[in-house]
């Protein structure tokens, strides 16, 4: 069941800017956006991951399908919160927190015209960086009718979250089935592993629907 939190949020208002221009100018706070880059921009090839697809046949054990205010469909873990953030592109940034707030699935609108082009900006060297920020990979995830890129960091702290030492970033952002842009971001401690970032990725992505679209599942 999905806790329904304040539109607040706890992030200072810096979600906003994430549906404006997809990018956080912070990657400490990665919801806070504009632009991004690495330090390291080649950064450290991850494995691949099988491309999600926007159709899904159905939910992994543990989660539940839910109908945002927003509009689109969004596959969450049980028992997670749900807060928005009020942006001026697009609709609301809306993230899905876990009960000890260790893990986040964060949903906006991308203002760019293609996932390649929200992610050169978000590691343009013209982007302010946290010196703990460290681009892991990024993968073009496009198969068929699916276009998408990922991209993996991590950072060793983003305000407004607990201290979890350093957190695991798998940012993808995709074409949805309405033609329009939208990111996924899923954010868990790296300490216990990355594979269940990247999973939840996969799931998450996989069963967005985008408002008024019609999706399968």
């Amino acid at each position: 069941m999905l806790t329904q939190m304040g539109g607040d949020g706890d992030d200072d208002g810096r979600d906003n800017k994430a549906a404006e221009s997809v990018a956080p100018t912070d990657p400490t706070d990665p919801t806070d956006t504009s632009t991004s880059t690495s330090e390291s921009p080649t950064g450290e090839a991850t494995e691949e991951s099988s491309s999600p697809s926007l159709t899904a046949a159905g939910l992994p054990s543990g989660y539940d399908s839910f109908d945002d205010p927003e509009g689109f469909r969004a596959a969450v873990p049980d028992g997670w919160d749900r807060d928005s953030v009020p942006s001026k592109y697009g609709m609301d940034v809306v993230n899905f927190r876990s009960p000890d707030r260790e893990q986040r699935i964060q949903v906006f609108a991308v203002a760019e015209a293609t996932p390649q082009e929200s992610f050169d900006l978000f590691l343009s060297p013209d982007t302010p960086k946290a010196d703990s920020f460290r681009q892991l990979g990024r993968e073009d995830l496009s198969d068929g009718d699916f276009v998408g890129e990922r991209l993996e960091y991590t950072v060793d702290s983003i305000r407004g979250e607990p201290d979890v030492g350093t957190w695991h970033v798998v940012d993808t952002r995709f074409a949805a089935s309405d033609g329009a842009l939208y990111a996924v971001a899923v954010y868990g401690r790296d300490d216990d592993g990355r594979s269940d970032e990247v999973e939840m990725a996969d799931t998450a992505v996989g069963w967005f629907c985008p408002p008024g679209g019609t999706c399968a599942g």
